[in-house]
């Protein structure tokens, strides 16, 4: 009789994730179906604050985006610093901008408030997400929600 294998055979699925996270080192990787669905919702886990940067880099008034973060700060009065998505709510695009005391949006021209992400200016009908932020040792620290 033969003997029983000492582990289950991997599945499409446990191949294809694996092959996922050796990839995603060198380039885009499409990662969909790679949760199981008994696993935790991914939503549940405490996320951890990103340094973005220098405070001084934000103007007064403006804004600065972290596009490699997803980011967008704002600073509407001295030392007052808000934080939202980068990501727009109409398209998915990553705003370009802080101009005006708006973020804009290159893709289809949303405009967003600085204060509260708020639209100003469609097609986009939702505000951007609102993140906490905070100043620690002169750099920003920001949580997504």
């Amino acid at each position: 009789m033969p003997e029983a294998p000492d582990s289950p055979a991997p599945t499409r699925r446990t191949l294809l994730c694996g092959a996922a996270a050796v990839l995603a080192a060198g380039g885009t990787v499409a990662l969909s179906g790679c949760s199981s669905s008994s696993s935790a919702d991914s939503g549940s886990a405490a996320k951890s604050p990103v340094d973005v940067g220098p405070a001084s880099a934000v103007p007064v008034g403006g804004g600065t985006v972290y596009r490699e973060k997803k980011i967008v700060v704002t600073q509407p009065a001295e030392g007052q610093f808000k934080a939202f998505s980068a990501k727009c709510t109409h398209a998915g695009c990553i705003v370009d901008q802080v101009k005006n005391q708006q973020i804009q949006c290159p893709c289809h021209s949303s405009l967003f408030g600085i204060t509260d992400g708020a639209v100003l200016d469609g097609p986009a009908k939702s505000p951007l997400p609102e993140y906490t932020v905070a100043v620690e040792g002169g750099n920003l620290k920001v949580t997504p929600r």
